[in-house]
């Protein structure tokens, strides 16, 4: 038998560190060649590392959330044969104290801030599982309004009366908690105690829907005032760290502020004809046609636009300080997820029809939502879009994704009285937000740039010309 050590690869585009956001094997799992072993997060994606070797797993090299550099080992393998190493054991990590080595089945090893714990359970995904013992029971796996009810009762009961306990104890108090980090972090905001809420997911995992339930009967069950207008006072805090797309967000966001000299243009357009004719056109679709959202038209409007704005098309290298103007046009799409915004990318819209670019917007934003976005979908953008609109705003400043030298910021569109030939008509109004670099681009360029946009939108037929 061998020892088979796999270090972090290098994943292109200039990466040099990796966050590791979930183990998908345990210390002591046999494992079979390109089975998926760990899911990583650069600057650019997150990507799935396969295992290269059949083998049983001897030792993680970090928890789930630490960063590691590329060429760093990430795992280590049993293997028949020799292996590929025979070198005595090393740290795992740069954070390791000296002559450490990683965790093995033979020496486990302490988490910062954490109790003696076996490498099997060290190794398990620290996004998923809480490590207690015991399981849930089983017997009913679905949705029961009365049982939710009856437990926020529990909870009510257990915590009034002058000689009642600060806290209510676990319903489960053995229960291996097995839930999403999404909704860990809607639990901890709401103060409760995941171990009361019962799961309906597979193994009683604990499902969105469950902790809405429970939440939701817990407040009908409350103690405050008549009226709702005083509730109990509020205590506590917690610290979390910043890791996954968050910290990639974080970064990214702070040097596009810090390094570009941001303004910012608003302008107000008329999308009375604009909605006429979107609405014209869905009734008339093709059962295998997208439906149509303003953001196909805004997108149309900007292909067109661009030729005579290349600056804003473009990459700036602030090292080299060379511009790369692009012939093709690769619209970055804004998307919110439970992760955070992530920005995947339509590739050559220029080549596409409206509902060619509707399409691969709504397949692009399953994607990502579903973490199923490979690293080309979500890097390559030569300029963004981004749109806050669904939620009312008026009026943004977008932050530009860097290396680009453009983002164009959609706003609500709502009915607003206006002055139309000396007469108030009710039209269908829309503010666009746009910020430049103002490095590359003047502002007179980006007040044409998007007065260009304005015209075709305001009159539509122009987008077809």
């Amino acid at each position: 038998m061998g020892i088979y050590r796999l270090k972090l690869p290098d994943l292109g585009e200039g990466v040099v560190e990796s966050e590791i956001i979930t183990w998908r094997v345990n210390v002591g799992d046999q494992v079979v060649e390109d089975q998926p072993i760990a899911d990583v997060m650069t600057d650019k994606a997150t990507v799935e590392i396969g295992s290269p070797v059949d083998g049983v797993v001897l030792a993680l090299a970090c928890a789930a959330g630490e960063v590691l550099g590329v060429d760093q080992e990430l795992i280590r393998f049993e293997v028949k044969g020799e292996g590929n190493t025979t070198a005595e054991l090393e740290p795992a990590t740069q954070s390791a104290s000296p002559g450490d080595a990683i965790p093995t089945l033979e020496t486990p090893v302490e988490l910062p801030n954490a109790s003696k714990t076996s490498p099997k359970e060290l190794a398990a995904p620290a996004a998923e599982t809480t490590p207690t013992t015991g399981n849930l029971p089983t017997e009913d796996r679905h949705h029961d309004e009365n049982a939710f009810a009856d437990l926020a009762m529990e909870a009510q009961t257990a915590s009034a009366g002058d000689h009642a306990p600060a806290t209510m104890a676990p319903l489960y108090p053995n229960r291996l908690i097995l839930t999403s980090p999404s909704v860990r972090r809607r639990a901890r905001e709401a103060a409760i105690d995941l171990s009361m809420v019962p799961g309906s997911g597979p193994d009683g995992r604990i499902e969105s829907e469950d902790l809405e339930i429970f939440i939701r009967h817990s407040n009908q069950t409350g103690t405050g005032s008549v009226g709702g207008t005083v509730g109990r006072r509020r205590v506590g805090q917690h610290c979390e760290k910043i890791s996954g797309l968050r910290r990639v967000i974080a970064g990214k966001i702070s040097a596009a502020k810090r390094n570009i000299p941001h303004y910012s243009y608003i302008e107000e357009v008329d999308c009375t004809e604009l909605e006429r004719l979107r609405a014209r056109l869905n009734d008339q679709r093709a059962p295998h046609q997208s439906k149509l959202t303003v953001l196909p038209f805004i997108m149309r409007a900007l292909i067109n636009a661009l030729p005579q704005h290349a600056h804003c098309n473009a990459h700036y290298d602030t090292e080299t300080e060379h511009l790369t103007l692009y012939e093709p046009v690769h619209i970055g799409i804004a998307t919110m997820t439970e992760q955070g915004l992530t920005v995947p990318v339509v590739r050559h819209a220029e080549a596409m029809d409206l509902y060619q670019n509707a399409a691969e917007i709504s397949r692009l934003s399953q994607a990502v939502r579903s973490h199923k976005a490979s690293r080309d979908e979500l890097s390559g953008s030569t300029i963004t879009i981004t749109s806050l609109g669904a939620l009312g705003g008026i009026a943004t400043t977008p932050v530009i994704n860097a290396p680009e030298t453009a983002i164009i910021g959609i706003n609500k569109l709502q009915e607003r009285a206006m002055v139309i030939d000396g007469q108030i008509a009710i039209r269908k109004m829309m503010n666009i937000s746009a910020s430049f670099d103002h490095r590359i681009v003047d502002g007179y360029d980006g007040a044409r740039l998007v007065q260009d946009i304005k015209a075709q939108l305001e009159l539509p037929a122009t987008l077809f010309v």
